[in-house]
């Protein structure tokens, strides 16, 4: 195939040049397989000229079609017949983010003879099977090499790639249309890894380096060899070559990366056996490169592609066992059951501090903690000798020391993604006081904490004592890796560092009533039944909890199979990834100025809100004021616990026109129920007074209006400021739906019930 790059299939359709039209075969055998039951929203990836997308229109679906080619968007949009629900955007699915897609989650991603063209086709199927809504499918139509001549199977699957692609699912269904196979998937799944050597080597002593390099995402470069193995690269050193200078030289010869010899680090040396002879693997860390992956050597290597580390486990296929070995000691604990191995490990030296930079570390980290005892975030012994002793400037090299040990809202990124938000961070020092706090750890105790980077574990590692046991995971292997290696450095060598997903626990590290707390440390939309399992009767758990799209450290503790809170602390935190990531419905209105958000789930009829923006709006003051800098969080947590339909409304900055005021710096509460708004706002009644105001639209206005104001006075009358609700938090594991009498709140694992009765009396 001639085409291989993103700017030649733009000048292809640029010229005028279609692509291969839709058969009526392919036609009747989507119409039988993939017409949807019910309202239902499609993504067709390499969309072309839009044809697949219309036709998933004409079957029933809201379809979102992509293409990186710019003239093919702008050709399919001019061509499509006005009023249709077919969105055309210019999106490279394998490299820009996909949560830039207009909708979370999908009923059918399809790929019509796109699918052979994907470079990273592994990790991106993991990345969008994250994407799909329950018991959604992915459909692939792809020709088959055997049909075709050998000069253009690189547009093409063969029998081992359609079993590599439908191997990860339960369902895996395949048609046939005018020779092309279309393939349909669904419900996840994953299989047993396995391992394999390749033929009986020549009768001596094997020697070889496997070298471990990631990319600016984190993500690990394995290859596909032609045997059907996924393999990191590497090879057998030359006479007189170090296990450095062979990673580098042969990780240039098979993938066409350059790297120096100076970037490269032997973390251990492992030694197995194969067919009864030695066989000795320098497990290498190569941490800079040039350049893009290439298959330079065919005759070995199908492709090469990036893969999440936290994915390797479930990799459709084999795993060859040095490169195994050696993916395990870069990320220890990810992958289970392996082969037998000796393993020496290579310790680096730390280099010693500067003694004026341990006085001026010593004289911030006394005074911070000074700080945060006044204000009254240390109130325990424990918690205020582990502040004094954590050094945590060794967790965040570069980082001047007065930001370090600022007591106040230190928050230090640690990575950011490539739109510069942050993924990881150091919490400030004040709230992870609150949570260690919130956590009453004890001597001895064991604990997880979900969310890594360093100095939080080491401080509760200081309180657990010598006797207590401490495990700290991270979804993210940048992350892992620099746990792992500055925790160490620190003089926290006991802490147990896990690459996982924390939304599973921690397998072979937390069993049933294994913990006696857990701290998280990223923004959770919900609470596993894990976490309630794995604690012990009495063991608290503390975590971000979000709440209709707010977020409260809330601590709790475990009676009986139940959560009950103990605390709320506002707070913020970088939100969860993995399959524990926030999933919202959001309903755009005016060409996306305003953008109604449920995060607990919910809809809104667009057209129908739409038109009650149009008409003119109810305005109203509840005669409830506040002064200036006052908390108000309590009373959105009050609304949405009190007022069905609840949700969050958001104006696009650089589109508002000015039909909805705008709130600063937060998202307005709002309800919508019979296609009506309301919504909440603050007004300035005098220079430092505010009085909160509604303003509703559409047919129910007044009702609203008045539902909400009322509920408004109640908070004000009833708990105002410190008051947070009694919160039980049970697992939805059996299928619970029985009423209580507090409000309910029904998320994806568990059953939340909020009692206003019986109310925290919270310090401001």
């Amino acid at each position: 195939m001639g085409y291989t790059q993103q700017d030649e299939w733009h000048d292809h359709y640029a010229r005028g040049e279609s692509f291969r039209a839709l058969t009526d075969t392919e036609r009747a055998v989507l119409d039988t397989v993939l017409r949807p039951q019910g309202p239902a929203v499609a993504l067709d990836v390499g969309c072309g000229l839009g044809e697949l997308a219309l036709y998933l229109h004409e079957l029933g679906y809201v379809v979102d079609a992509v293409d990186y080619a710019e003239a093919a968007i702008e050709r399919a949009a001019a061509q499509a017949p006005e009023g249709v629900a077919v969105r055309f955007l210019k999106h490279d699915i394998e490299h820009d983010n996909l949560a830039a897609l207009p909708h979370d989650a999908y009923d059918l991603i399809i790929f019509r003879l796109s699918y052979a063209f994907l470079r990273d086709r592994t990790w991106l199927s993991n990345r969008l099977r994250e994407h799909l809504r329950p018991g959604g499918r992915i459909c692939i139509i792809t020709p088959l090499t055997s049909a075709l001549p050998a000069d253009r199977h690189d547009i093409a699957l063969d029998e081992e790639e359609i079993a590599l692609v439908t191997a990860g699912w339960t369902t895996a269904n395949r048609f046939d249309a005018d020779g092309m196979a279309v393939l349909v998937l669904q419900e996840p799944t994953t299989t047993p890894l396995s391992f394999a050597d390749k033929r009986r080597p020549t009768p001596q002593g094997l020697i070889g380096a496997g070298v471990v390099v990631t990319d600016e995402q984190g993500r690990v470069l394995l290859g596909r060899s032609v045997r059907g193995v996924w393999e990191l690269p590497g090879g057998k050193p030359h006479p007189g070559e170090s296990f450095e200078q062979a990673a580098v030289r042969e990780l240039a010869e098979e993938t066409s990366l350059q790297a120096s010899p100076d970037d490269a680090q032997v973390l251990a040396v492992l030694m197995d056996t194969t067919h009864d002879i030695p066989r000795l693997t320098a497990a290498v860390r190569v941490t800079a490169h040039q350049g893009t992956p290439t298959v330079t050597e065919p005759h070995l290597f199908r492709r090469w592609e990036w893969h999440w580390p936290a994915d390797v486990p479930a990799l459709a296929g084999t795993l060859f066992t040095p490169s195994a070995h050696v993916l395990d000691i870069a990320w220890p604990g990810l992958i289970r059951d392996l082969p037998p191995v000796h393993r020496t490990l290579a310790r680096q030296p730390v280099a010693p501090e500067a003694p004026e930079r341990v006085r001026e570390s010593h004289q911030l980290r006394q005074k911070m903690t000074d700080q945060l005892i006044d204000q009254g975030y240390i109130n325990d012994t424990s918690v205020e000798t582990a502040f004094r002793r954590v050094r945590r400037h060794l967790f965040l090299p570069g980082v001047d020391l007065e930001t370090v040990y600022a007591a106040a809202d230190a928050v230090v990124p640690t990575k950011h993604n490539r739109n510069g938000k942050a993924t990881s961070t150091v919490s400030a020092p004040w709230l992870q006081a609150v949570m260690l706090r919130e956590a009453a750890l004890r001597a001895g105790d064991t604990a997880l904490e979900i969310g890594s980077n360093g100095p939080n574990a080491a401080l509760m590692q200081e309180v657990v004592g010598p006797d207590g046991r401490i495990i700290t995971m991270d979804i993210d292997p940048f992350v892992v890796e620099r746990t792992a290696r500055f925790l160490p450095a620190a003089g926290y060598d006991r802490v147990c560092v896990v690459l996982g997903d924390g939304e599973h626990g921690a397998p072979g590290f937390t069993d049933n009533g294994s913990l006696d707390a857990i701290i998280v440390t990223a923004q959770a939309p919900d609470i596993p039944p894990v976490w309630i399992a794995s604690l012990v009767e009495g063991g608290r758990l503390v975590v971000p909890l979000t709440i209709h799209g707010y977020s409260w450290a809330i601590a709790f503790e475990k009676r009986g199979h139940e959560l009950v809170s103990r605390s709320y602390t506002v707070c913020g935190f970088v939100p969860m990834q993995g399959a524990g990531a926030q999933v919202e419905d959001v309903t755009s209105l005016r060409g996306g100025e305003i953008r109604v958000r449920f995060p607990e789930g919910g809809t809104a009829e667009a057209e129908q809100l739409t038109r009650a923006l149009e008409a003119p709006r109810l305005e109203r003051r509840t005669g409830v004021t506040m002064p200036g800098n006052t908390p108000f969080d309590k009373l959105m947590l009050w609304l949405a616990t009190t007022i069905d339909g609840f949700c969050r409304l958001a104006v696009d900055p650089e589109l508002d026109t000015g039909v909805v005021q705008r709130a600063k710096g937060w998202d307005a509460a709002a309800v919508v129920r019979d296609n009506s708004l309301a919504r909440l706002l603050l007004q300035q009644t005098g220079p430092s007074t505010w009085e909160w105001c509604i303003h509703a639209y559409g047919p129910a206005a007044e009702q609203l209006t008045e539902e909400m104001t009322q509920q408004v006075i109640a908070w004000d009358r009833d708990h105002h400021i410190r008051d947070a609700p009694r919160l039980t938090v049970r697992s939805r594991l059996g299928g619970d739906t029985e009423e209580k009498g507090a409000r309910t709140l029904m998320k994806r694992h568990a059953r939340l019930d909020f009692d206003w009765t019986r109310p925290h009396r919270t310090s401001l």
